[in-house]
């Protein structure tokens, strides 16, 4: 099962998550979270992530979904995935279903 749970800052997204991720065995995947994680990993994209955020500059969407495809590669543990507030544009939108499509795999259950 694989969810997105969008919503304004303060709705309730990050406590459904933690609520979601332990009934059902998910992974919550918070953009957030994984851009402080791959600052400090030392690896390959971490560097990269490290390089922009010092510089004060956005990360970039390509950066973002790289990172998500490492989770989701990586984290074969679990039933599932839970994007917390992400995507928040379009362009985000779509670079996830491409994604998802080269995966092979698809938003809801029954993955």
């Amino acid at each position: 099962m694989n969810l997105i749970l969008l919503g304004p800052p303060g709705a309730g997204k990050g406590t459904q998550s933690r609520l979601l991720e332990e009934k059902f065995r998910l992974m919550q995947l918070s953009t957030g979270d994984m851009l402080r994680a791959a600052k400090t990993s030392g690896s390959e994209m971490g560097q990269l992530v490290a390089r922009v955020m010092e510089k004060g500059d956005l990360v970039t969407d390509e950066i973002v979904i790289g990172l998500i495809a490492e989770k989701i590669e990586t984290e074969v543990s679990c039933n599932g995935f839970i994007f917390d507030g992400f995507p928040r544009t379009l362009a985000q939108a779509d670079s996830l279903s491409d994604l998802f499509e080269k995966k092979k795999t698809k938003l809801g259950c029954g993955n």
